[in-house]
């Protein structure tokens, strides 16, 4: 009879138990508990008044987060920020504070415990769950949007740097951002190349309020913005359209849909780029994989692989020029046909 390895079976174990783990990182970064040590260490008595939490309990939490080295526990139930746990701080570079505030929200963790219903019938889980899709959801829970909104602005400045490494965007002179969401993208890309002008294309109610972001980054002369829908058509004149984190969550349908309305727009000599995650061979690129099943949950898209970009570019009236590495991301590179 064959044997488990005793160690394998601990870190399975840990990796069957890693949903306690995300939700204790998840009510730590909605307290607001790294900001809180941001340049202290504090006992957790101090951190439950500042948090208006019970005391014993809040402890019980600190010291699971010390034992997983996100926090570090000193004498006297003091604790401080492990190095592993400075990316909670809200104005960390690379901060997933947003994020996670995000992922363990009640309505989004009851949509993953329906995977098992969306692998046996193809279906969204999110859908099946909540008897509507996420995007509605949200529009009739205003405060569950905000927070999904802070949450794509954390991941959005955490991918940026890279972005800006791997795409010159100085050789456009205009970036229409479609569906940019506040305009924290289309602002960073504004900031680095001052001869570039830009359009932040979202819903109306989205770009409403971009306007302090785009001023505080000092681009407000150089971005209007414009609100509608990416299913009827997008701005036109523009050289670049960039599409970050867009395309993933629709199934294929209405992904041509979008990317047709793009090429209906695109200059002649124009490129859409498109910022998504890329589909490794087997084996490989586990962010991928695990965000592809986070887009049959919530949204009901799919990450795809480089062949399945092209067959959905040739349906839009596109084609596949180049795929560039950017960091956890990839630039899919797309001229018209």
């Amino acid at each position: 009879m064959a044997h488990t390895d005793p160690d394998a079976a601990t870190a399975l174990r840990r990796m069957v138990e890693g949903y306690q783990v995300s939700q204790a990182i998840h009510v730590a970064a909605t307290l607001g508990i790294a900001d809180l040590l941001a340049d202290a260490s504090l006992t957790s008595d101090e951190l439950a008044a500042a948090t208006r939490t019970h005391p014993p309990t809040l402890y019980r939490l600190l010291r699971a987060l010390a034992a997983a080295a996100i926090l570090h526990e000193q004498e006297g139930r003091r604790f401080e920020l492990a190095p592993l746990g400075r990316a909670l701080r809200s104005d960390a570079p690379d901060s997933i504070a947003g994020w996670a505030a995000f992922v363990g929200r009640p309505y989004y963790w009851e949509a993953w415990a329906g995977l098992l219903h969306s692998v046996k019938t193809g279906d969204n889980a999110f859908q099946h769950v909540h008897g509507t899709d996420v995007w509605t959801y949200r529009s009739t829970h205003p405060e569950e949007g905000a927070i999904f909104d802070r949450a794509m602005t954390s991941l959005s400045r955490r991918s940026t740097a890279a972005l800006l490494a791997a795409c010159d965007f100085g050789r456009f002179k205009t970036v229409i951002d479609v569906g940019g969401g506040n305009g924290a993208l289309i602002a960073a890309v504004l900031a680095a190349h001052p001869m570039v002008r830009g359009v932040l294309f979202d819903q109306p109610h989205v770009v409403s309020a971009a306007a302090p972001l785009l001023a505080r980054a000092g681009v407000a002369d150089r971005c209007r913005t414009v609100g509608g829908s990416f299913f009827d058509s997008v701005p036109e004149g523009g050289d670049a359209y960039l599409l970050r984190a867009v395309i993933h969550d629709w199934d294929d349908e209405h992904a041509v849909r979008i990317l047709a309305r793009v090429a209906s727009a695109l200059r002649e000599g124009g490129r859409m780029l498109l910022v998504e995650r890329v589909i490794a061979p087997p084996d490989e690129g586990r962010d991928a994989k695990f965000s592809d099943l986070n887009m049959l949950v919530g949204p009901g898209g799919r990450e795809r692989t480089e062949a399945e970009f092209t067959r959905l570019l040739e349906a839009s009236g596109l084609r596949l020029e180049r795929v560039l590495d950017a960091g956890s991301f990839c630039i899919v590179e797309a001229a018209a046909a």
